[in-house]
C-alpha cells in the first residue's frame, strides 16, 4: 500500500474527502433507535460459534509468517507479550515506555501459557502503577480485544503515557465487566476497539449494543474529562461473518455514540475492499491484523491519536 493510498484513507475515515458515508445497512435491515434498544427483537446471528478453547489461544504466533527469514526482535505470541509485561513492571515501568525488544532474553525462554485471569491482574497492577506515576503527564488507554492488545508500542505517540487494557480473545461483556480496574486512572482519551469475538462466539446483536451502551456510560461516569473514541467493528475475511451483519452493527454503533455523546471512529473505508471484506495485505489471517494493517490503523487515526 502506498503512503498516499495510507494517507488518502486517513482523510476518508476523517471525513474530509468528498463522498465519505459510513457504510449504511443492506435493504431490509433497520437502524436501532435508541428508545427502543431494549425491546427490539432481532432474528439470530448466522455466525458459527466458535469454541472457547479456539478463542483464547496465542493469537499472535503467526507474526512469523510475516518475516520468513531474520529476526524479529519483539514478542510474537501471547505469553512471550505477557513474559515482557511483567519483566516490565518488576522494574518499573510501563512496557509500552520501553523498546520493543525489551527483556528479550527473557520472553524469548518463557513457557508459561497465561490464563484469561493472568491478563486481567497483570492489567490491575499496570493501571495502578499509572496512576501512582503518571502525575501531569497526559494518559491514554487502548481498551478491548487482541487488535488492541497488538497495537505496536512504537507506532505509539510518545507525547503521553499510554495503558494497554486489550486482552486477547476478549468481547464486550468482559470489557464491561473488567471497567473497575481503570476508576483510580486519570486518562485524557479513551480508544474502544471490541466486539468482533462476539461475533465470533455468535452473539446477538442487541447484546453487543446494549453491552457497548453500559461500557460508554460507565467510562463517561467514571472519567467525565476523558474524551472516549469508539472505533468500528473491522471488516474480516471470515466466511462465518457476513459483510452485512458488521455495516448493520457499525450503523447502529454510530447512532448509539451519537446519542451518547461519545465519538466514533470509521475504519470502514480504511480497511475494506470492494465487497466490504478485510483487504488481503492487511491481515495475516483474515481477522487480525499485520504490520502494515497498524500502519493503516496509526495513521487513520493521526488526527486524535
Amino acid at each position: 500500500m502506498s503512503d498516499l493510498c495510507v494517507l488518502t484513507a486517513s482523510l476518508l475515515v476523517q471525513g474530509k474527502v468528498p463522498g465519505w458515508k459510513l457504510a449504511e445497512p443492506s435493504p431490509g435491515q433497520n437502524v436501532v433507535q435508541q428508545s427502543v434498544i431494549n425491546r427490539l427483537c432481532e432474528p439470530a446471528p448466522t455466525a458459527k460459534v466458535v469454541p472457547a478453547v479456539a478463542m483464547h489461544r496465542p493469537e499472535f504466533s503467526h507474526w512469523a509468517k510475516q518475516v520468513s527469514t531474520g529476526h524479529i526482535n519483539k514478542p510474537m505470541s501471547s505469553r512471550q507479550l505477557y513474559a515482557q509485561r511483567v519483566a516490565a513492571l518488576r522494574t518499573g515501568h510501563l512496557y509500552t515506555r520501553l523498546p520493543a525488544d525489551s527483556f528479550e532474553t527473557l520472553w524469548r525462554q518463557t513457557t508459561y501459557q497465561p490464563t484469561y485471569e493472568d491478563w486481567l491482574n497483570l492489567l490491575d497492577r499496570e493501571a495502578k502503577a499509572i496512576s501512582q506515576g503518571q502525575g501531569s503527564q497526559r494518559m491514554s488507554v487502548l481498551l478491548g480485544d487482541s487488535l488492541a492488545q497488538w497495537f505496536p508500542t512504537e507506532r505509539l505517540s510518545g507525547d503521553r503515557f499510554w495503558l494497554n487494557q486489550g486482552i486477547s480473545g476478549d468481547t464486550t461483556a468482559g470489557v464491561l465487566k473488567r471497567l473497575s480496574i481503570l476508576d483510580q486512572t486519570n486518562p485524557d482519551s479513551i480508544y474502544i476497539m471490541v466486539g468482533i469475538n462476539d461475533l465470533r462466539q455468535g452473539k446477538f446483536n442487541l447484546e453487543i449494543l446494549d453491552n457497548l451502551q453500559q461500557i460508554i456510560r460507565r467510562l463517561k461516569a467514571a472519567h467525565p474529562y476523558a474524551q472516549i473514541y469508539i472505533a468500528s467493528i473491522l471488516p474480516t475475511r471470515l466466511e462465518d461473518i457476513p459483510v452485512s451483519r458488521i455495516r448493520w452493527l457499525n450503523y447502529n454503533i454510530s447512532y448509539l455514540s451519537r446519542q451518547e455523546g461519545v465519538n466514533f471512529v470509521n475504519l470502514q473505508p480504511a480497511f475494506a475492499d470492494d465487497e466490504g471484506k478485510l483487504q488481503p495485505q492487511l491481515t495475516t489471517d483474515g481477522l487480525h491484523l499485520n504490520d502494515r494493517g497498524y500502519k493503516v490503523w496509526q495513521v487513520a487515526m493521526a488526527p486524535i491519536f
